[in-house]
């Protein structure tokens, strides 16, 4: 039986986008650029755990940080070409989810 050999740009595409929240993140700056704290509060995740995925995300060049000289500092963030690039794919999750997932009652 011959073995099929896995693409390497895919599997690393799916390891940026299977870690734990980076879907959601992603999904929540489809809205546009928003600050740390409106991120962290329309999702259940610690400030420790976002900040450890903007950082993964900028690395990437999937989301840009953008920081503002006002006094107190302003900083937001936004997605980038190739994290807008992504839309596609999250809409179509965010449809096969309402088609196909049933939440159950924990």
């Amino acid at each position: 039986m011959e073995q099929s050999t896995l693409c390497p740009r895919f599997q690393r595409g799916m390891d940026i986008v299977s870690k734990r929240w980076t879907g959601l993140i992603i999904f929540q700056l489809l809205s546009g650029p928003q600050r740390f704290c409106a991120v962290q509060s329309a999702l259940p995740i610690s400030g420790r755990l976002l900040s450890e995925r903007f950082k993964d995300l900028e690395n990437e060049g999937i989301v840009a940080r953008h920081v503002y000289p006002d006094i107190p500092v302003r900083i937001e963030y936004s997605l980038t070409e190739k994290g807008r690039a992504l839309e596609p794919i999250i809409r179509e999750i965010q449809i096969w989810s309402q088609d196909w997932i049933e939440i159950t009652e924990s």
